[in-house]
């Protein structure tokens, strides 16, 4: 029971994120998480506050037409009210006929306050990117100057 209990958190992140329901991103997460997308972004890993990871990610991700991410092989690891959860992803990000697919594993640490589930930290493992990599760039340039659909 406990265990998907914490899946659904670490799902709840991605799921808020692909719908841009930055409240339900907001309940997964703790107030100060430590984000690892370094082998994706070069970017080194920091602690950040939530709000701050949420206000990034609308930046970017809302550029997109959609995004799909995809969790799965959830092993996950409890000691009390930690626990350790290791699973692969792929994220596809659409732009009219274009993707931009991401592959990985995920590393996430989740504490449980009172009897919530939240993400404390979150590393993201790169294998392997493929289809149209400046769609990024594109997706920041239409959430800067709001041509987007969402």
């Amino acid at each position: 029971m406990e265990n998907e209990k914490i899946i659904r958190a670490i799902s709840a992140v991605f799921n808020g994120a692909d719908e841009r329901n930055w409240k339900k991103v907001e309940n997964a997460m703790a107030d100060n998480v430590l984000l690892d997308y370094s082998s994706l972004s070069g970017s080194p890993a920091a602690t950040l506050p939530s709000a701050q990871i949420i206000e990034t990610w609308k930046g970017f991700l809302p550029g997109f037409d959609m995004t799909q991410h995809q969790l799965s092989d959830f092993q996950v690891t409890r000691q009390g009210n930690i626990a350790n959860v290791h699973c692969n992803g792929k994220a596809d990000h659409f732009i009219d006929k274009d993707v931009w697919t991401v592959e990985g594993t995920y590393d996430a640490e989740v504490t449980k306050n009172n009897s919530q589930w939240a993400i404390t930290g979150l590393k993201f493992n790169l294998s392997k990117q493929s289809g149209n990599t400046g769609l990024p760039a594109v997706a920041i340039e239409k959430v800067k100057t709001k041509s987007y659909k969402n």
